[in-house]
C-alpha cells in the first residue's frame, strides 16, 4: 500500500490515505453557524481522502472558543448541511469532530453556561472569550448522576451530525478537552467509579464511545486520542500509568469495531503507539504532533512502512487545498501563515492558491 491508495474506513471508501486533521479555525461567528466562507474552505480540500471537521460543540456548555461552530441549534445543522453537500458534490468525504471543551473555556464564551470538568481543578492560565482574555475558572465537578447527561449530549450531537450530512463522527478525547480530562490523573481526582485507577479513569470515555456507536453505528464512529501530549494542564507524565490507562481504553474499544482510532503522538513508530495499534486491531491513523509540520517524505514513509493505515495532517492541509496533487506529484507547496490560523476572515483561510490545472 502507499499514501495514494484507497482505504476502507468503516463504511467510507477513501481514495487516498491523507486525512485532514481537525483544525480550530473559529470562522463561524457568535452564532456558531458555518457560513459560505466555511463551505468554501472545506470544499477546496475535498480531494483529501477524508476531512475531519474542526471541533464542534455538542452543547452550549461545551463551547471552547469564540467563533467555534456547534451541532446544537437547527441553524447550525443547516449551516453544516451546506458544507457537507458541497464537499460531497466535489467528491469528498467529511466527518464531524464532536468536541466538548470541558474546563478549557469560560462562562463568557459559553453564554453563561457553567464550565464543567471531571474535578474542580482550574487550568493555570487564561483564555480568549467574547469579553476579552480571562483566567480559566474552577470548573464544576460533574456529579456521577450528571455524567449520563453528558453522554446524552455526545449522542445527540452525533445524531445531529449524521442528519446534517456528515459521513460519520470523530469523538475528541485528545488535547486536554473533557474526555481527555477524564483520562489524566492530573485533571481527574474523582473518588467514584470514574476516577482513581487507569481502568476507572478510562471508563467515561468508553461509555461515551459505546453510546454513540449504539446510536449511529460503529462504522460511522472514530476516536482521537493524544497520550503524553501534556497540553492544557492535562498531564500524563508517568509512563506506566499512561500505558495502563490507554491500554485499558483501547482494550475497551476493540470489540466495538470502530471505523478508526486516530492517535496524535510524536513517536508513532515507537513501542507504545504500535502496541495500541495491535490492541485496537482496526484502522489506525497517526498524526505526528504539533512540534513540526508533517512533511511529504514522512507521510509517505508512515504508510509505506506500515506504521499506520493513514496519515493525519494539519498545517500542510491549511496551506494547500490541493495537497494530494502536490504530494503525489512532488510539486512545490505553499507555506502556512500562523498569524491567520485563528481569525475571522478569508485571509489565510480560503485564499491559499491551488496549482493551475
Amino acid at each position: 500500500m502507499n499514501l495514494f491508495s484507497p482505504l476502507n474506513l468503516g463504511d467510507i471508501v477513501l481514495p487516498n490515505r491523507l486525512v485532514m486533521a481537525p483544525l480550530t479555525r473559529i470562522r463561524s461567528g457568535k452564532s456558531g453557524v458555518p457560513g459560505e466562507l466555511v463551505v468554501l474552505y472545506y470544499t477546496q480540500r475535498a480531494s483529501l481522502g477524508l476531512i475531519v471537521s474542526e471541533g464542534t460543540y455538542p452543547s452550549h456548555a461545551g463551547q471552547g472558543f469564540p467563533g467555534q461552530p456547534g451541532l446544537v441549534e437547527p441553524e447550525q445543522l443547516a449551516g453544516w448541511k451546506a458544507v457537507t453537500d458541497s464537499v460531497h458534490a466535489a467528491g469528498g468525504r467529511i466527518v464531524a469532530q464532536v468536541m466538548h471543551a470541558g474546563r478549557v473555556t469560560h462562562e463568557a464564551t459559553t453564554g453563561g453556561y457553567p464550565v464543567v470538568g471531571p474535578s474542580a481543578i482550574a487550568i493555570d492560565g487564561s483564555t480568549r472569550t467574547y469579553d476579552g482574555k480571562k483566567d480559566y475558572p474552577v470548573p464544576h465537578a460533574l456529579t456521577t448522576d450528571e455524567l449520563a447527561g453528558i453522554v446524552a449530549e455526545f449522542v445527540l450531537a452525533s445524531k445531529n451530525a449524521i442528519a446534517a450530512g456528515f459521513d460519520g463522527v470523530e469523538l475528541h478525547a485528545a488535547n486536554g478537552y473533557l474526555l481527555h480530562e477524564f483520562l489524566s490523573p492530573a485533571s481527574n481526582v474523582r473518588d467514584d467509579a470514574f476516577g482513581g485507577s487507569p481502568a476507572t479513569r478510562a471508563r467515561f470515555v468508553i461509555d461515551v464511545v459505546t453510546a454513540v456507536t449504539l446510536a449511529i453505528g460503529a462504522d460511522k464512529v472514530g476516536l482521537r486520542i493524544s497520550p503524553e501530549h501534556n497540553i492544557q494542564d492535562v498531564l500524563e507524565t508517568d509512563s506506566d500509568d499512561v500505558k495502563a490507562t490507554y491500554g485499558v481504553l483501547v482494550d475497551g474499544l476493540a470489540s466495538l469495531d470502530l471505523a478508526y482510532l486516530s492517535v496524535l503522538h510524536d513517536d508513532p513508530r515507537g513501542e507504545f503507539v504500535q502496541n495500541l495499534r495491535t490492541r485496537f486491531a482496526g484502522v489506525f491513523l497517526v498524526n505526528t504532533g504539533f512540534g513540526a509540520i508533517t512533511a511529504r517524505d514522512e507521510a509517505l514513509a508512515i504508510v509505506r512502512d506500515d506504521v499506520a493505515d493513514a496519515v493525519v495532517v494539519g498545517r500542510a492541509a491549511i496551506a494547500n487545498p490541493d495537497l494530494v496533487r502536490r504530494w503525489r506529484d512532488d510539486l512545490p507547496v505553499n507555506e502556512p501563515n500562523p498569524l491567520t490560523y485563528y481569525a475571522d476572515s478569508a485571509e489565510g483561510y480560503t485564499d491559499y492558491p491551488a496549482l493551475a490545472s
